[in-house]
This record gives C-alpha cells, structure tokens and sequence, in this order.
C-alpha cells in the first residue's frame, strides 16, 4: 500500500493515500495478506480468505474488459425487458438488493441502495461484556460479510427485515471523515498490541434509539444516529497483525493508549472505538468501489 509515515507531528504523523486502479489495489492488499502467513495458522487463514477474495474480483475486473455481459449484466437486461413489456406485471423481487462483489462467489455481500448503520468510526459504551456504539444511519451501497444460516438467509435478508421491524444492521462502506480534509485518521495498533475494540460488522441496532438517551454518551443522539449492539474483541499481545481504529486527525500520539489493554477493554463503563484487522477497511472498500479511496492514516514510529 501507499507509504504511510510514523507519528512524529502533526503534519508528518499521517499520510493521504492517493486512488488506485483496481489491479494495482489487488496486488498491493494481496501481498499485505499474503505476508500473514508466515506469522500464525489464524493469521495464515485470515490471509488467504482475504487474498483469494481479491484475486477472485480482479479476476472478474479484468474480464469484465473483454465481455459485453455477465450475470449482473443479464438480470438487468432481463428487468428491462420486463419492464418495458408490461410494467404493472413486475415483481419487487425481480430487481436485485444485494450481490456478490464483481458478481463472482464471495464470503461477502454488497447491499444495493438499503438504509444500514455505518459504524466504522463510531465510539462505545461497554456494559456486560458488549459495546453498545454510536453509529450514523445511512442509505446507499455497502458491504459486509454474508453471515449465512438455516435456508437462504444472510445479512442481506436481516437487513431488509429490518426496515419494517424496527432494526437494521451494521456494514460498510469507505467513511468520509478520514478522507483528506477530514478530521478523523485510521490509526494502526501494531502487532503486539493488547487493546480491545468493537467489532461492527453484522452488529444488530435499534431505530429505537435514534434521537434518545443512551447510557455512556453524554448528549441524546441525533435522528441520523443510533445505538448498534456489536461483540468485543481482545487483541492477544502474540498476534502478529495489528488492528486499526478511527481517531482525531491530526494524528496526535496520545490516542494510541487506546491500542493498550488499561485503557480499552471489557470493563462496564469502558469506551471502546469500532476496528477491525489491518487493512481490513482497504479490503472492503476495494470490494464495494473498485478503489481504495485516499484516508488520513496514523502509526506509531518504529524503535
């Protein structure tokens, strides 16, 4: 990936990482994965998932090139032929809500055009074991892993259950506040870190919520905001790969205590911020857009 540069002041602490096509995406993200596996099993299996999930999408890119049509292609011509043979006659169900990133087999899902939580950035209140995280509710694409169970039901299904039930669930898409000019960065947990962070992705949130009280946040949340209940993970100081949150921009060097175990773990009453496995957020932006978009990014400096 684009070279991002050690925290030493505030300019020189953080990098903008410029758009790149999607073959060269592929290669970089493919080798980060790649150099997993030479750490652990776990880190050699999250690797290759996550390498394969790219080759299998800049495989169908670049095929994309050379064919007039694929399977995205056919049920869209097949929805305007029905559409312009009798438009009373078609079928909510005919036009597609959710696909597999590039249309090809994927242990992801992109959902199309739903209203969801991003959480990527969000901050939270632990009580009993689970952060409770404040997430802002948006509409459009985004993407998340499939969380397939019984017969043909997958976080996209939950999703659209959800718009009539009161509920709708956490995924992603690439969030504006670390882009350049904004004012949040991705900081980066070495490997070796101990911190516990929130887990979103499939997080479950309340429309109950929006514009009320939570506990462990001191204003009421805005109506664009809500409360999405999502699992904790404890970083082991034996893993090698390293975790990212979301935190000020510019990158300011106190924040890193929270990739430290005495200021972000389990406790009730702890604040915890949303991460994932580093480079997972590149990952799943490539998925959705094609690119990885530019983004503040923060790390510590080498010893």
């Amino acid at each position: 990936m684009t070279k991002t540069e050690p925290w030493t002041t505030a300019a020189s602490g953080c990098s903008h990482d410029g758009s790149r096509p999607l073959d060269e995406a592929s290669a970089d993200v493919t080798r980060r994965f790649c150099r997993m596996i030479r750490a652990s099993w776990r880190a050699w299996l999250t690797g290759l998932v996550l390498a394969l999930a790219i080759t299998l999408v800049a495989g169908n890119s670049a095929r994309a090139d050379n064919q007039s049509s694929g399977p995205n292609t056919n049920a869209l011509n097949q929805f305007l032929a029905e559409l312009s043979g009798n438009p009373s006659t078609i079928n909510s169900s005919s036009v597609p809500k959710c696909s597999s990133p590039a249309g090809a087999p994927s242990p992801f899902r992109i959902l199309d055009n739903q209203t969801y939580a991003l959480c990527a950035v969000a901050s939270c209140f632990v009580f009993d074991g689970v952060a409770y995280c404040k997430c802002e509710v948006k509409t459009g694409d985004s993407i998340s892993a499939a969380f397939e169970y019984d017969d043909g039901q997958n976080v996209c299904t939950v999703n659209e259950a959800g718009a009539a039930n009161g509920y709708m669930v956490s995924t992603f898409s690439p969030p504006t506040s670390v882009s350049p000019g904004g004012e949040q960065a991705s900081y980066t947990c070495p490997g070796g870190s101990d911190g516990a962070y929130a887990q979103c992705d499939g997080g479950i949130c309340f429309k109950s919520t929006q514009g009320k009280s939570f506990p462990g946040f001191n204003e009421p949340l805005a109506e664009d905001e809500i409360i999405c209940s999502c699992p904790i993970t404890e970083q082991s100081p034996k893993q090698p790969v390293g975790y990212q949150i979301v935190g000020p921009y510019p990158c300011q060097e106190a924040f890193f205590e929270n990739c430290k175990r005495k200021a972000a773990n389990k406790k009730t009453g702890s604040t915890l911020y949303v991460g994932a496995p580093t480079g997972t957020g590149d990952l799943l932006a490539f998925l959705l857009t094609g690119m990885v978009p530019p983004s503040n990014k923060c790390t510590l400096p080498r010893n």
